[in-house]
C-alpha cells in the first residue's frame, strides 16, 4: 500500500507519483511510455506529472493516452511556462494542456517557475480557471520561502511547491519543508533520485539498499517521502522501471538507515539557495 498525502481542501493522493520528463522526445517510444503510465495507474501511482514544456506539449499528448477512457484514474499536474502566466496568458495555455491531453480539467495546475509575470496576475489568472472548472487547484514549482511568502492572501489557496529533493539536494529541509509542514502544503519532489546516476552510485546508498536486499532507486525513493509530507514523482518509460518505483513504497527505513544516510548527505545547517533543473 503506497502512502498518501493530502492537498488543501482533503483531496488525498498517493505519495509516489509518476513524472514525465523527456516522455514524448522519440515518437517511437510513445506508444511504450504510455503503457508505463497506465502500468503505474494499475500498481497504484495515480498522480501523473507533466508540463507544456516537456518536449514542446508532446508529454502530455503521450499523458493523454495513457488516461484515454479511464480520467478518472488519474491525478494529473501539469505546469505552465512562466511566460505564460499572465492573467489571460495562463488561461489560453490551460486551454492547449487540455487540448494536448484530451481532458477537461487538470487536477493541480503549477506555475513551472518563476519569470517576470507578477505573482498575483498568475494567481488571479488559475482562480479564473478554478471557477471555470478547468482546474480542481493550483501550485507554485522551484518557489522558495520568499516566494510563498509573497502570496500573501492567497497562501492558503496554493495546493503545493514542486522542488528539487533528493538525498543530494537536501536544502529545502533549512527552512521550505518546515514553512510548508506549518502551511499544511505538501511538497512535490522531482528528480528524486538524482539525474545521470551519479547519487545511485553512492557506496553509503547502496549499502542501504543491500541490507534490505532492495535497489539504491529504492532506498532513495523510500527516503523521499519518509516524513509523510512529500510526495515523489520519479519518471519510468518500462515495466520493470515502474514496478521497482512502485515497490519502494514498502520499504521501511529505521533509524540505522537515516543516520548512515545522513552522515553520506549531511542535512542542511544553513540557508541555501534553492537547487533547480
Amino acid at each position: 500500500m503506497i502512502p498518501r498525502i493530502s492537498f488543501p481542501g482533503g483531496v488525498s493522493v498517493p505519495a509516489l507519483g509518476q513524472g514525465t520528463w523527456h516522455m514524448g522526445e522519440d515518437g517511437a517510444s510513445r506508444a511504450r511510455e504510455a503503457d508505463a503510465l497506465r502500468l503505474g495507474l494499475d500498481l497504484g501511482m495515480t498522480v501523473i506529472d507533466t508540463a507544456e514544456m516537456y518536449a514542446d506539449g508532446a508529454a502530455e499528448e503521450v499523458v493523454g493516452d495513457a488516461v484515454d477512457g479511464r480520467r478518472a484514474d488519474a491525478f494529473i499536474v501539469s505546469k505552465v511556462y512562466p511566460h505564460n502566466a499572465s492573467r489571460s496568458g495562463v488561461v489560453a495555455a490551460c486551454e492547449r494542456s487540455l487540448k494536448r491531453m484530451r481532458v477537461e480539467s487538470i487536477d493541480l495546475y503549477l506555475l513551472h517557475w518563476r519569470g517576470a509575470v507578477p505573482l498575483a496576475e498568475t494567481v488571479a489568472g488559475f482562480e479564473a480557471l478554478v471557477q471555470a472548472g478547468k482546474i480542481a487547484r493550483w501550485g507554485v514549482s522551484n518557489c522558495d520561502v520568499d516566494d510563498l511568502e509573497e502570496l500573501g492572501a492567497a497562501l492558503p489557496g496554493c495546493a503545493t511547491d514542486q522542488v528539487l529533493y533528493s538525498l543530494e539536494n537536501r536544502g529545502i529541509e533549512f527552512d521550505l519543508l518546515p514553512f510548508c509542514a506549518r502551511h499544511s502544503m505538501p511538497v512535490m519532489a522531482y528528480s528524486p533520485v538524482g539525474q545521470g546516476g551519479r547519487l545511485l552510485r553512492v557506496p553509503a546508498l547502496m549499502a542501504v539498499a543491500a541490507r534490505h536486499g532492495r535497489s539504491a532507486a529504492q532506498v532513495a525513493l523510500a527516503w523521499a517521502i519518509r516524513s509523510g509530507g512529500v510526495m515523489a514523482i520519479p519518471k519510468a518509460s518500462d515495466a520493470a522501471h515502474v514496478r521497482e518505483n512502485a515497490a519502494a513504497a514498502a520499504l521501511v527505513l529505521d533509524d540505522e538507515d537515516l543516520a548512515a544516510l545522513d552522515e553520506a548527505f549531511a542535512p542542511p545547517s544553513r540557508k541555501r539557495g534553492l537547487a533547480m533543473l
